[in-house]
């Protein structure tokens, strides 16, 4: 049976409403699709922005905390906003310790966070990190005496730096205490040690480390040396911040060794050191005379026998002075401590001093162990001559001889030929 013309006619129709009405979902999607490919484009610079962030490469001394995390330090071996977080990751896979100098890639502080993070370790004291991974402890090292001469004679005309090369050389490795009363010149000397130190030994590596000082004194030391690093408290800082700085220049010295190298500390003063470590540690129960607390003296020992020749290579070097006279009782307590521990004494005389003759060195008091391993046989026949004549002879007379002779010859060799025609001849 045939359909009725109308109503066929009427389905097409319907068929092409429904044709015409079928392509509208496709374009409402295109539109849609447009509206999120726009939304990506303007979202897409911020995430790029993002991407693109500055990645500085930083320099600084590690120091790790407790929970074996750290961070480099970049003031003073102090806390900053710049400091710069290091994962305990890191720390194990290239075997960091305190006292590192970490070279390496950083990035900025994201939203929220305090610090930047260390991303790439470059160098480690300035070796590549796999050395860092093989190197051996410092307690294992083995130390031996001072063999290597750190020469100070530097062809000037000072005659305090030509003294010390004969009456109490200094070798690499070597503990020497510089014992000085008030005003008798000791940091006008140590200066000039960190300036012969520099000028004739630029292989090693000096610190300068000034502890409880006047802040002009450091401004002052600062600026009379050239590469030397001067780390300071001075004495309107807490004895915590006078602990830790050394202890930080301790642990850096600790990890140059391990690679090898040769430090040298100048500390200013030993003293106050372990007048701060005084007031720091927990009280033992017992107290020495002048109020010291026995458990105080441990942590500076620590330091100043950190000095040694290492028989693997490397050495630190610590000349440390410790204050006499002062009228305080404790710090007679505290140089007698330490009067046994170095192999190098130098002994500053303040009525030398007073009569204005410099350097005001105690020739009789002053000298070297095994100097023998230092000095050339000319100059230690010539200088045990010396002493041999001037042992009972007035600390002023003796003095003033040795830097009349020292002044009318150019260097040490030709007097050493004066000292053994006169004594020996």
């Amino acid at each position: 049976m045939k359909m009725p013309r109308k109503k066929k006619e009427e389905l097409l129709e319907e068929e092409k409403e429904c044709m015409i009405e079928e392509p509208d979902a496709p374009e409402e999607k295109k539109e849609i699709i447009c509206c999120e490919e726009e939304a990506e484009k303007r979202e897409r610079p911020v995430r790029e922005e993002k991407k693109e962030q500055p990645r500085p490469e930083v320099e600084g001394i590690l120091e790790i905390a407790e929970g074996g995390f750290g961070f480099l330090r970049f003031n003073n071996f102090l806390t900053s906003d710049k400091d710069v977080y290091v994962s305990p990751t890191q720390i194990r896979r290239f075997n960091l310790k305190t006292g590192d100098q970490i070279k390496g890639i950083s990035r900025l502080p994201n939203e929220g966070e305090r610090f930047g993070a260390l991303l790439y370790v470059l160098t480690v004291n300035g070796d590549e990190p796999g050395v860092a991974i093989r190197r051996p402890d410092f307690e294992d090292l083995t130390p031996i005496f001072p063999r290597e001469r750190l020469t100070l004679e530097d062809g000037s005309r000072d005659l305090s730096m030509r003294l010390i090369d004969l009456i109490a050389p200094i070798g690499k490795g070597q503990r020497g205490v510089i014992v000085a009363p008030p005003k008798a010149g000791k940091t006008t000397l140590l200066k000039r040690v960190a300036n012969s130190i520099e000028k004739r030994h630029p292989e090693a590596e000096m610190i300068v480390l000034l502890i409880d000082e006047r802040p002009e004194e450091v401004t002052d030391m600062k600026r009379s040396l050239n590469g030397g690093e001067v780390i300071y408290s001075t004495f309107d800082e807490l004895p915590q911040h006078h602990v830790k700085v050394a202890e930080m220049v301790l642990a850096r010295a600790q990890r140059l060794v391990e690679h090898g190298k040769d430090v040298v500390i100048l500390l200013d003063s030993i003293t106050r050191l372990a007048r701060a470590y005084n007031l720091v540690v927990p009280s033992s129960g017992r107290t020495l005379s002048g109020g010291l607390d026995p458990g105080a003296l441990h942590k500076p020992k620590k330091f100043f026998g950190a000095a040694r020749n290492i028989e693997e290579g490397g050495s630190i070097t610590i000349l440390a002075t410790a204050l006499v006279e002062t009228g305080s009782r404790m710090d007679d307590v505290i140089f007698e401590e330490f009067k046994g521990t170095g192999n190098m004494e130098l002994h500053l005389d303040r009525k030398l001093s007073e009569k204005r003759i410099f350097p005001a060195i105690d020739l009789n008091k002053s000298g070297t162990r095994k100097e023998d391993l230092l000095m050339t046989q000319d100059e230690l026949e010539a200088i045990w001559a010396m002493r041999r004549q001037m042992a009972n002879s007035p600390t002023q007379d003796v003095t003033e001889t040795i830097i009349d002779n020292l002044a009318h010859t150019k260097n040490n060799s030709d007097f050493v030929q004066i000292i053994k025609k006169i004594f020996l001849q």
